[in-house]
């Protein structure tokens, strides 16, 4: 597996760690963001940390059936970990603004999901995901992302996170921004308002 110093190597090499004042798409500000599309641009580097990514999830996950990844940022991931664990793998994607399978994808009655992001700040996505899983009458396995930035505070996901790379970024509301964060020009890099 990749050591933390290797990948955060590889994140900047590939400019997929940004530094300034960010909104994400929980709504909550950050100086710092992760932008895996960038990662992604660089297959043989991205090859190396989701590979690492699925062998910690073939460790903790022994009976894996399906993998599911929200569009837009975890449908590279989840196919890349779903080809080296050999697992079948859909994505939904926002149609009116909720997650949706699309394009003939269904989840089995019974069947066990994991769910695959590129990055977890709050949850939010994962969490509209549980939705399409307890729909079908499917059980949820547990999430998977390459980076989890979530803190105790911002993260509504109740269970663990499989990541190939934990990032301690501190997150604030608009209400509490730091000064220093206040005199940054505002960037709102995410996909999830785009109309």
């Amino acid at each position: 597996m990749l050591s933390h110093k290797k990948s955060l190597n590889i994140l900047k090499k590939t400019n997929a760690l940004l530094e300034g004042h960010f909104v994400l798409s929980s709504g909550l500000h950050s100086s710092k963001y992760i932008q895996c599309a960038k990662l992604l641009s660089f297959p043989n580097l991205a090859e190396r940390i989701c590979k690492s990514l699925a062998n910690k999830i073939k460790k903790k996950y022994k009976n894996i059936d399906l993998i599911l990844a929200p569009a837009m940022g975890g449908v590279i991931i989840g196919y890349e970990v779903g080809k080296l664990l050999k697992k079948e793998t859909i994505f939904c994607e926002r149609v009116n603004g909720k997650f949706t399978l699309r394009r003939g994808f269904s989840i089995q009655k019974s069947a066990k999901v994991l769910i695959i992001e590129d990055v977890i700040t709050t949850g939010k996505s994962s969490l509209e995901c549980v939705k399409l899983i307890k729909k079908a009458n499917a059980k949820l396995l547990g999430f998977a992302s390459i980076i989890d930035r979530s803190t105790k505070k911002s993260l509504k996901i109740k269970t663990g996170i499989t990541s190939h790379l934990k990032i301690d970024v501190p997150t604030f509301s608009e209400k509490k921004l730091p000064q220093n964060l206040k005199l940054i020009p505002i960037t709102t890099p995410g996909s999830r308002f785009i109309k």
